[in-house]
């Protein structure tokens, strides 16, 4: 039996597939060893729906975010041997999963836009080339941290118009102390500043709210897409729910940049599901 898990910061889906290849799907936290130790990952793994396999799993894989360093993929492989004690564990970052499940054994660009943001050139195998990814503080271009993150500093700095700032503050009812709070003084600042998308993108027919997410995109496509060799002929796909639910944002910068934008999926699991059972 397999265990295949896509783990963002936010969020990880799992899905089991059994002997007679069927499939079971939970979803739990996120997990990220830059930000968790591995006692903190054994605490979240502690859910009905994924103790309940403990002594049948005979492989693992785990694609998250973070798990690029030998240092940070040892932190998740020993904390899901700590639950799955018989299995083989197979840790592989989260580009690495939206590359497989979007363009499969084919050629591509394969891009993250979720809570925070990535790409990597896909051979059709492997990874051959990708950009840096210094997360939330220094990069993440387009993803919804990136995006909250300038939509708060609007706020703060009353550089918005009037009926958002109205409509934010009747929706959240947040002081700019209670922002610093959150951001400087509490757990997973990049979250908070994230789950502002939603409200951007419910207002997104403002230009303002429209214009967040157009030009946190094009700061992606810059720092990113356009920096792989031969990027105007290669398929570009997402996966990720900022890329998802905005897609229509996406493709028009793509005709704006004479990019061909081929899939985008909201996650990346139920493509890496099929790509397994076509393994097995």
């Amino acid at each position: 039996m397999i265990l295949i898990a896509d783990s963002g910061s936010s969020k990880t889906d799992w899905r089991v597939i059994t002997e007679d290849n069927k499939v079971h799907q939970t979803r739990t936290v996120g997990f990220n060893p830059y930000y968790q130790t591995k006692e903190d990952m054994i605490l979240g793994l502690q859910t009905p729906d994924l103790l309940k396999w403990k002594g049948i799993i005979r492989e693992v894989y785990f694609y998250g975010a973070g798990c690029t360093s030998d240092a940070n993929k040892e932190t998740v492989k020993s904390a899901m041997n700590s639950i799955y004690k018989d299995a083989e564990v197979f840790v592989d970052h989260d580009l690495m999963a939206s590359a497989r499940a979007t363009c499969g054994h084919e050629p591509g660009i394969a891009c993250i836009l979720g809570t925070g943001s990535n790409s990597g050139d896909y051979d059709g195998d492997q990874i051959v080339d990708s950009r840096p990814s210094p997360g939330y503080l220094l990069g993440d271009e387009g993803g919804g941290t990136y995006i909250g993150k300038h939509f708060l500093q609007d706020f703060i700095y009353d550089d918005m118009p009037l009926p958002i700032r109205e409509a934010f503050i009747e929706t959240y009812h947040l002081s700019i102390i209670d922002i610093q709070d959150n951001v400087y003084k509490r757990p997973f600042p990049n979250r908070f500043m994230a789950g502002f998308c939603e409200f951007i993108a419910k207002h997104k027919s403002d230009p303002y709210c429209y214009g967040l997410f157009y030009n946190g995109f094009k700061d992606f496509f810059s720092r990113h897409v356009m920096r792989y060799k031969d990027y105007q002929n290669k398929p570009v796909n997402f996966v990720g729910s900022i890329a998802y639910y905005n897609n229509e944002i996406l493709r028009q910068i793509g005709n704006d940049l004479g990019i061909q934008i081929n899939t985008i999926l909201e996650t990346p699991i139920a493509g890496l599901t099929l790509y397994h059972q076509q393994k097995i």
